[in-house]
């Protein structure tokens, strides 16, 4: 990766200025500096978020509402056909 000089990054900061123009610069950069803050405080916290196995997946079939009839697979249609 090539190092950038005074001279590159003048020349970025015209292309922003010329983008964002004059107005918009100080809060880009104050964000930009809040984003930095948080990162650093992020690196620097321990893990607030402790994890506990829970039940696991539940394997029962859903109840269907009364009324409603269940489909039957393929298989059981062919064993009454053929029994």
């Amino acid at each position: 990766m090539p190092n950038l000089g005074m001279g590159e990054l003048i020349v970025i900061l015209l292309i922003v200025l010329l983008v964002f123009g004059a107005s918009r610069l100080p809060q880009i950069g104050e964000g930009i500096g809040k984003a930095i803050r948080a990162f650093k405080r992020g690196l620097q916290e321990e893990d607030s978020i402790e994890v506990q196995p829970g039940p696991g997946p539940s394997h029962e079939k859903p109840s269907l509402p009364s009324g409603q009839a269940t489909a039957q697979s393929p298989s059981n249609e062919r064993e009454k056909v053929h029994t």
